[in-house]
C-alpha cells in the first residue's frame, strides 16, 4: 500500500510536468495553466518528501542501507 501510495504521487508528479509542458508549447504565453500545472507539481513533491519523512519517523517505513 505504500509503495502504490508513493508511486501514485510520483505519476501525478510527471502527469504535472508534462502537462506544464504542453501548456507552454500550446499557449504561448497567453495564460497561467502553465504555472498552475508547475504549481501543483512543487506542492505534490513537497507533500510526497513530507509523507516518507513522517512514514520514516514514526516508524511505518523501515530505511536500510544500499549495499548493506
Amino acid at each position: 500500500m505504500k509503495t502504490l501510495l508513493v508511486v501514485a504521487f510520483l505519476g501525478l508528479i510527471v502527469y504535472n510536468l508534462g502537462a506544464a509542458l504542453y501548456y507552454m508549447l500550446v499557449d504561448r504565453g497567453q495564460s497561467k495553466r502553465a504555472v498552475n500545472a508547475l504549481t501543483w507539481r512543487i506542492g505534490l513533491s513537497i507533500a510526497l518528501i513530507g509523507m516518507v519523512a513522517a512514514g520514516i519517523a514514526s516508524g511505518v517505513i523501515q530505511p536500510h542501507g544500499v549495499g548493506t
